[in-house]
């Protein structure tokens, strides 16, 4: 090591008289209740991965099966790829614009501006 540089050895845990585990809130709240699709206020979300575009939709709160469902389904109309994680549906691309259209005539609504 050259002078100057310190190791950072933090591993994500406290050394006291034992060993205790770091916490950390989670990013996502955890779903209560369900809603109906009328009483959603979606919002899109456009994100870099490895230097693909990614198109988010969300917040759903509406069961897992009922959520995979419907991403099925909307990834046969797109032809693409997703993926439904802690709430918000991942699609490959960047499709807001066919997007919209699919989640109104399933009954869903969008946050003003959106």
């Amino acid at each position: 090591m050259s002078r100057g540089k310190k190791l950072d050895l933090f591993i994500g845990a406290d050394i006291d008289e034992s060993w205790n585990e770091v916490q950390t809130k989670r990013k996502t709240k955890i779903i209560t209740q369900d809603l109906e699709p009328q009483k959603h206020f979606l919002v899109f979300a456009k994100e870099k991965r490895r230097g693909k575009v990614v198109t988010l939709v969300g917040e759903f709160q509406i069961p897992k099966e009922d959520a995979t469902a419907t991403l099925k389904l909307l990834k046969k109309k797109l032809g693409c790829g997703g993926i439904y994680k802690d709430g918000f549906m991942e699609f490959q691309g960047e499709l807001k614009e066919k997007l919209r259209p699919l989640l109104l005539a399933l009954d869903f609504r969008f946050k003003y501006g959106h």
